[in-house]
């Protein structure tokens, strides 16, 4: 198709009504690369065309080409059509909440006159019950087969009531983990008397069962049925054993699930399954596109989720506020044939669960990845939000140090890959600059530095792929015009901090601020980055400060190293030092030595001829 312009595509957007309903925005090739919903469509869709996006979003923007919308009655209606369009579209840039695993459910054929049990991947509207969905497909087999031994319910290939009595039992039988429905004999009633048993297990209601075969058990010794009574017994003991699959079992039959959702070097979205109040699962999904730890996010991974689970308990603790929560608690009540609550607790023990979860997210995240992988995804984080042409695998930041026009200098740090290279640190003792002005020293330390380049000089060879200055956007534009006028293309930013004097954003030098809080890794990086500068620059200006009252104290008669160094580490400063009495100074040195330290600071002034 022939791309419409941005402008033409805000110009059609304008045009849309205000009113609820599903947009698709689509590629040249008219391929739909995003679907999206809107309680009003024009709100929605026009704000795609104006202003600055997440550099996620930013991408999908810069491949549309079109976009269609289908308007609807209600926000309800926009969610479900969202919901099938994505299903069918599968978009490039929505969240798709990819599981290798699967759900796998047990299926029961209720209609047969011997009821068998299979695994199958998904529900059918075939008159057959389903449990479930459990875990993985051995797991779930496991879970099986452990049940009908436990019942001795055949596993065997034979089938009823055609094989009755045709052939002699199996080795099941003989090994007691089989009744032996296959002889002769056999009861039908008692099969699926075992059958409504094993489906009481898979429902999770292990102790309603064990309630029955204790009374069974119970009422046959007191009617002197000691056989039946002894196998009620043995029956009975094999169902309390099934009690360390139980948790397992209980996973689909939860009555709370609490979400959580993490990034770092991958995102992670982990739903933790309560049953009564205790742990009884857990599931995540690991995904590599940098996603928005917000509530849009949130509800799209848990909507997924559910539709492809099959499952679903009473309430969902979410961890953060999501629009259109009330549509999407609809959709998944409809879904599920009961009431599903959504709530985003505050505070106490539903809080709690909504942070575990988090906290297993974040350690998924950790064990799914090395330190390797982290560091590198979170410069390609970096890269994308800053919009660098290239991996800011070398990172050069500044800052300047004074104590007031005293002692000038700027330190540059260096970090490679996320890590300081302190080989490549420099230190600059401000030469044109005399009196104190951050904007005039930055200008000086970034040209001598990168003239130096220019120059051919090994120590400031490599180029950096980001430059960061410490301070706001002024800041930032000295070091670009610095950059320009040596016509080098390196990118600059500042780091800005905020009252508290910690790192809050970044800054381009034109002034527009680009929040980096919501990503945990690129906040902590961009943090370290500017208190090793900070302390680097602070530390060689109390260097050269420290050596020159040092050197004032060394013009005394008598005052060398060793009591040099005890008069500052008694007196702190030589100001202090200046200002004891010859008590005091006793107290530190020999009396010859403090007596010439204080003759040296207080020496009447020669009066004027």
């Amino acid at each position: 198709m022939e791309p419409l312009r941005i402008e033409q595509l805000r110009e059609k957007a304008n045009l849309l009504p205000q009113k609820p309903g599903v947009y698709l925005m689509l590629d040249r090739a008219g391929a739909v690369i995003y679907v999206g919903k809107a309680k009003a469509l024009k709100n929605r869709v026009t704000s795609y065309f104006r202003g600055e996006h997440l550099p996620k979003v930013a991408a999908m923007v810069s491949h549309v080409a079109d976009f269609n919308v289908i308007v609807v009655q209600s926000e309800f209606e926009a969610l479900v059509l969202e919901n099938s369009l994505i299903k069918q579209h599968r978009p490039k840039y929505n969240i798709l909440l990819k599981d290798d695993k699967g759900y796998p459910f047990v299926r029961l054929d209720v209609r047969s006159e011997y009821p068998t049990f299979s695994l199958v991947n998904k529900t059918e509207k075939d008159g057959a019950k389903y449990f479930g969905p459990f875990g993985g497909r051995s797991v779930t087999r496991e879970i099986l087969d452990t049940v009908c031994k436990a019942l001795r319910l055949p596993t065997c290939t034979r089938r009823f009531p055609q094989d009755i009595g045709k052939r002699r039992p199996c080795l099941n039988y003989h090994m007691n983990t089989c009744a032996g429905y296959c002889l002769k004999d056999a009861s039908a009633e008692e099969y699926r008397r075992s059958i409504r048993e094993a489906e009481l297990i898979l429902e999770g209601k292990t102790s309603e069962l064990t309630a029955d075969l204790q009374r069974r058990m119970e009422a046959a010794a007191e009617a002197l049925r000691f056989e039946y009574a002894a196998e009620l017994r043995d029956r009975l003991r094999a169902v309390q054993e099934l009690q360390n699959h139980q948790r397992v079992i209980a996973t689909a039959y939860a009555d709370t699930d609490a979400v959580g959702f993490q990034r770092g070097a991958r995102c992670c979205f982990t739903v933790l399954h309560f049953t009564d109040g205790n742990l009884t699962g857990k599931d995540f999904a690991l995904m590599d596109e940098p996603l928005e730890p917000d509530g849009e996010a949130v509800a799209d991974l848990v909507r997924q989720y559910y539709a492809e689970r099959g499952a679903w308990p009473r309430q969902i603790l979410l961890p953060c506020e999501i629009e259109g929560v009330d549509a999407l608690q609809r959709l998944l009540t409809e879904q599920a044939g009961h009431k599903v609550a959504l709530e985003t607790p505050k505070r106490g023990e539903r809080r709690r669960l909504t942070e575990s979860a988090a906290m297993n997210a974040q350690e998924e995240i950790l064990r799914a990845t090395t330190a390797q992988q982290r560091g590198q995804k979170t410069l390609e984080w970096l890269q994308k939000a800053l919009e660098l042409p290239d991996l800011p695998a070398r990172i050069e930041a500044f800052d300047i140090s004074n104590l007031g026009d005293t002692g000038i200098v700027a330190g540059m740090t260096v970090f490679r890959n996320g890590k300081p290279l302190r080989r490549d640190y420099r230190k600059f003792r401000m030469k044109e600059t005399q009196t104190q002005n951050d904007y005039a020293s930055m200008r000086e330390a970034v040209t001598r530095r990168f003239r130096r380049y220019l120059e051919g000089d090994e120590t400031f060879g490599a180029l950096p792929d980001l430059l960061l200055i410490d301070g706001g956007a002024e800041h930032a534009a000295v070091a670009r015009d610095v950059l320009a006028e040596l016509k080098l293309d390196v990118p600059v930013f500042g780091m800005v901090k905020d009252d508290r004097h910690r790192t809050r954003a970044l800054v381009t030098p034109d002034g527009a601020e680009i929040g980096i809080a919501a990503n945990p890794a690129v906040f902590a990086l961009i943090g370290s980055i500017q208190e090793e500068t900070h302390r680097y620059s602070i530390a060689y200006q109390r260097s050269l400060r420290n050596a020159a009252l040092a050197s004032e104290l060394d013009a005394i008669p008598g005052v060398g190293e060793t009591r040099r160094n005890a008069l500052l580490k008694a007196f702190r400063s030589v100001k202090a030092v200046r200002e004891a009495d010859l008590e005091q100074l006793r107290a530190v040195v020999p009396k010859r030595t403090a007596q010439a330290v204080y003759d040296y600071y207080h020496k009447e002034t020669e009066p004027c001829e």
